[in-house]
């Protein structure tokens, strides 16, 4: 890939290129995969996301520690049954977010998209927005090469590991793909969907890693539906015009700073932020001697 916003957009425009059309090309240089192989892999990577984020909508699965069975179910369940605050949309988009948390938490297979504390967020965005717009599998695969595009630029700026960036490594980046690859779906310009990332990583910098007992399920299912709104809004944001006066890259670069900034304790060592509270030390005791047994 190129390695900065305005050498992707500059190479787009020039060429009348899509996003995912760069990574695509830049893709089959590297790869011993004909596209029609690429393509398929891509389309298997869908069909699993596409499980993952309704397999606990109608049915609870029980984890170990119970600390996030069921949340899909009963949010499916309220935006059926109520009229939610944010809309019915929204609510069905963060229960598919909890659904790919829960099938990980129960040893599920998943996508991890960039990782598996933040694999809810790209399957949420995938579906939400087939599901509004009726897009085929195309349309989301081509979504997918384009989160695709997103996260080499920040693998080459910043980390997906919430144990050197906190968080927003994770959550962060998995945001950004996200909506970059709705702006992609939903007909946006390169430069649209390289705003759209911005955005989404501005909105969540410096955010912690602090799972309890090292477990990516509390508080990550939260971040997961949570950072699905923020892929939402700020692809909306970006759809409408609204710019990050900050590149792409420097915004991605400023990330990984920021990551490299936060303390120890708050980056996935389980001292600090929620995994450092007396109920998140209690459950800490309680896995570590499970695990000496």
């Amino acid at each position: 890939m190129l390695n900065t916003a305005e050498e992707i957009i500059e190479v787009c425009n020039k060429e009348d290129i899509h996003l995912y059309d760069l990574v695509l090309r830049e893709e089959l240089k590297n790869i011993k995969m004909t596209e029609e192989e690429y393509f398929n892999e891509l389309q298997n990577i869908l069909d699993v996301m596409k499980k993952s984020s309704h397999n606990t909508l109608e049915k609870q699965y029980e984890t170990e520690y119970k600390m996030i069975d069921g949340f899909a179910k009963e949010f499916y369940d309220y935006q059926k049954n109520n009229d939610p605050i944010t809309s019915k949309f929204l609510v069905r988009t963060m229960a598919m977010a909890f659904s790919t948390s829960e099938t990980n938490a129960n040893m599920g297979t998943i996508a991890a998209a960039p990782t598996a504390g933040s694999s809810g967020i790209m399957p949420a965005a995938l579906m939400a927005v087939r599901e509004k717009y009726d897009l085929d599998d195309d349309t989301l695969i081509k979504g997918m090469l384009t989160s695709i595009g997103i996260g080499q630029i920040i693998g080459k700026y910043a980390t997906f590991a919430g144990a050197e960036g906190g968080c927003q490594a994770e959550c962060g980046s998995a945001s950004a793909m996200a909506s970059a690859a709705v702006v992609e779906m939903l007909g946006g310009t390169v430069e649209e969907a390289l705003n759209a990332a911005s955005i989404t990583l501005i909105n969540i910098m410096g955010l912690a890693c602090d799972p309890i007992a090292g477990l990516v399920e509390y508080p990550c299912t939260f971040r997961n539906a949570s950072g699905i709104m923020n892929s939402l809004i700020s692809a909306d944001m970006a759809l409408a015009g609204i710019k990050s006066i900050v590149p792409f890259d420097e915004v991605a670069s400023a990330m990984g700073e920021v990551g490299r900034l936060l303390n120890e304790s708050l980056r996935e060592t389980g001292l600090g932020g929620l995994a450092g509270t007396k109920t998140g030390q209690k459950i800490r005791a309680q896995f570590l001697n499970l695990e000496e047994e």
